[in-house]
């Protein structure tokens, strides 16, 4: 009997637990698309805004990671001198449907299919089948972005 209402109490605490953890996961989702917002229109103050400020960043760029205190901008000045010197203007990413939205606590991580359009010395450029990779911690203002990664396919 015992062994049953163990059961049944972890049963009803999974069921509570749910509505929960689909709602941080729509917020979560919600923050992805708003971060992909933010690049696609060039709010850089937007951009910077969602990542914690020690935030740790993996992309297909020199220096390739950047971590500690403002992560996001120093990428940001980073992928701006890049694309100079590469001759990139008009950059886009599109998301694709997640693989992975998984929500744990005050911890979330997200893994979505991207396609990176862009124009390089005025010739346009598409990079599909990338996965953009982003870790999320939840504070007092919301989620905010603790890390991320870019694999170009």
């Amino acid at each position: 009997m015992r062994k049953a209402s163990t059961l049944i109490v972890a049963g009803l605490a999974a069921a509570l637990a749910t509505p929960a953890i689909a709602s941080d996961k729509a917020d979560v989702w919600a923050k992805v698309k708003a971060f992909d917002d933010t690049f696609n229109n060039g709010d850089t103050k937007g951009l910077i805004a969602a990542c914690a400020d020690d935030a740790i960043i993996i992309d297909d760029f020199a220096p390739h990671v950047w971590k500690g205190p403002g992560t996001c901008s120093n990428w940001l000045n980073a992928l701006v001198s890049y694309n100079k010197a590469q001759g990139i203007t008009d950059g886009v990413v599109t998301i694709g449907k997640p693989w992975h939205n998984i929500v744990t606590g005050d911890r979330a991580y997200v893994d979505v299919p991207a396609k990176y359009t862009y124009k390089q010395n005025g010739k346009p450029v598409v990079e599909s089948g990338s996965n953009w990779t982003l870790a999320f911690q939840k504070v007092a203002t919301g989620w905010t972005i603790t890390g991320w990664s870019w694999a170009q396919h």
